[in-house]
């Protein structure tokens, strides 16, 4: 995973700066990964053996549910290339960059691949884990022939090349422009219907690997937090965060700001150290079984001002009156609206001034996904949605704070995947 503070210094400053910055964070980070651990993260014990991958099985099952929404919405096949829906319905986890490697699922009959020739075998490989991976019907394309004269004629082999196609949200203008020309006949049109129809609503068994997705980062955290120290830079805290949950088993990160740089919500590419006394802002997570956690905390080393405290408790009366209001039925912007009510009530105030940002994004494979917790969002949530619950108010010059616990929708109301941050001074609720 990458962090969003590292992307920033990647896309948002001039080489020269980001040159000299990177090697600082990597001089830092690589001390710090050369000492030993410290005893809080060097006793975590490894959770690996709890998380069991997805299933052939479960993967047909998303079929069976994929094509009973294309005929809800009028849909005779979807289109699918390399990303997390691919993931989601195959198991194939592919990168080709520019070259068009994809798969056609239609409402009706069998599915197809379109792929480049080079790539046949280690396609095929994959494939035959998907669900109907026997005897696949893969179509290989050479690097001076057009891949989008293939799905066109696979449409017409279907008998759907005069019907509805969807697209699956991320597939690049250059790939969705290409099959409209080869497949004039076709109407593209949007598979977000069918493919956030079906990954909005979590399985039992994907609500497990997120579970234990958030109490890993939260466990990483807790271990990072008690062995902060005044003087650490921001790789270095970084690094302990990485190291804390390998040792749990599984890839994880987080970005880490400090005092006046918490009020950037996604973090400052200026160098920062953690003292005594400043607010220091966590936010990350961690991929078990392909699935996300997105945790926030936000914590002081020692002694926490007053208006520090009051901002806390707001954020936090924000958190809990989001997770009450939410369970199926309610619309998505009313989640939003309670949590800013208490922000507003609380004097930060009005609108997006304090709380810049939406309450909360869709959580499953991707770390933002569908639905999103914002105003004027009319869905409704429906039970086992997960999402993120992540208040926050942002002074600007002084600090910011946010908490941020992944959100499971139930039957009759919705849960935490972790506890709740009780205080800026005991953040995991170990005093």
């Amino acid at each position: 995973m990458i962090s969003r503070r590292r992307f920033l210094e990647a896309g948002s400053i001039t080489a020269g700066v980001a040159m000299a910055s990177s090697v600082r964070a990597a001089a830092s980070a690589t001390e710090c990964s050369e000492q030993k651990a410290p005893p809080s993260i060097a006793s975590l014990k490894s959770r690996k053996n709890e998380a069991t991958p997805i299933t052939r099985e479960e993967r047909a099952q998303r079929w069976e549910r994929a094509r009973q929404l294309m005929g809800e919405n009028a849909l005779d096949g979807i289109l699918l290339m390399e990303g997390t829906s691919l993931k989601y319905f195959t198991g194939i986890r592919w990168w080709g960059g520019e070259r068009t490697f994809a798969l056609v699922l239609p409402q009706k009959g069998s599915p197809f691949y379109v792929c480049p020739a080079f790539e046949e075998g280690r396609a095929r490989e994959q494939i035959a884990n998907a669900p109907e991976g026997e005897n696949p019907d893969v179509r290989i394309w050479q690097e001076d022939q057009s891949p989008y004269q293939l799905i066109a004629q696979g449409l017409k082999d279907r008998s759907i090349a005069n019907g509805k196609l969807g697209l699956e949200e991320t597939v690049r203008f250059v790939f969705a422009e290409g099959i409209s020309k080869a497949a004039a006949q076709t109407t593209v049109t949007s598979a977000t219907p069918v493919t956030a129809g079906c990954r909005m609503i979590k399985s039992p068994h994907e609500i497990a690997l997120m579970r234990l997705a958030a109490q890993v980062t939260l466990a990483a955290y807790q271990a990072t937090y008690q062995a902060l120290h005044d003087g650490m830079t921001q790789p270095q805290v970084e690094e302990l965060v990485r190291q804390a949950h390998e040792q749990l088993g599984f890839t994880g990160d987080a970005d880490v700001q400090v005092g006046e740089f918490s009020a950037f919500p996604h973090g400052s590419v200026t160098p920062q150290v953690v003292h005594e006394g400043t607010i220091v802002l966590m936010d990350g997570g961690c991929m078990v079984e392909g699935y996300a956690s997105d945790i926030t905390r936000t914590f002081v080393l020692g002694k926490a001002s007053e208006k520090m405290k009051s901002v806390f408790d707001i954020v936090h009366r924000a958190q809990s009156a989001a997770l009450a209001a939410a369970r199926p039925g309610v619309e998505c912007g009313a989640i939003d609206a309670a949590a800013r009510k208490v922000v507003t009530d609380g004097g930060y105030g009005p609108d997006y001034k304090y709380f810049t940002h939406r309450l909360g994004h869709g959580m499953g494979m991707d770390g933002h996904e569908w639905p999103y917790l914002v105003r004027g969002n009319k869905a409704k949530l429906q039970a086992n949605m997960t999402t993120s619950d992540e208040p926050g108010i942002y002074i600007r010059g002084e600090f910011g704070i946010r908490l941020e616990d992944d959100m499971h929708v139930s039957e009759n109301g919705a849960e935490l995947f972790t506890p709740q941050s009780p205080s800026l001074e005991d953040p995991f609720g170990k005093a």
